[in-house]
């Protein structure tokens, strides 16, 4: 018996290669005209995750199919992935989400920027969804965003949705 036990232990044959992960191929999209494609890696809050693929700054004026609307500073303009990674459903608030300034405020989504280009102010994600949108703030012309402050969603360890994470701008 002890030999047995002795043998394996001092065993050198490798372990096998885990298999790899497969991944699904996501077609690549085209970048908008005015916007800087972004590669952070993707950061999680809770179960949720968050992935900045997107960045337009300095945009003066929206155009939407019944406005036109001026910033009273600049708009900024995130593009965001977010997935539910957990087993339950999640009520996501837009609205919530953070710009953080270099002035060392915060700025909310711009409600009217938000209606003119028909952005969600709520998501329902249920479990393992992944939805891609837009955050449109309006900030003063002195400002430049340094990070997006996100909250993902009540969860059965942060009922209250408190917690949050910053993704840092590039």
């Amino acid at each position: 018996m002890l030999v047995a036990g002795l043998a394996t232990g001092c065993s050198s044959a490798e372990q096998p290669a885990p298999p790899p992960v497969t991944t699904y191929e996501l077609p690549a999209r085209t970048v908008r005209p005015d916007e800087k494609p972004l590669r952070v890696p993707p950061m999680r809050e809770g179960e949720t995750e968050f992935t900045l693929i997107g960045l337009t700054t300095g945009i003066e004026t929206l155009i939407g199919s019944h406005a036109e609307w001026k910033a009273k500073g600049r708009y900024t303009r995130a593009r965001l992935v977010i997935v539910n990674n957990g087993r339950t459903n999640i009520e996501f608030d837009a609205r919530r989400q953070l710009l953080v300034l270099s002035t060392g405020g915060t700025a909310v989504p711009d409600d009217q920027a938000m209606q003119i280009k028909r952005q969600p102010s709520a998501i329902p994600l249920g479990a393992v969804v992944r939805v891609e949108f837009d955050l449109y703030y309006d900030i003063p012309v002195d400002a430049k965003p340094t990070a997006l402050r996100v909250f993902g969603g009540p969860t059965l360890t942060d009922m209250k949705d408190a917690e949050s994470i910053d993704i840092p701008l590039p």
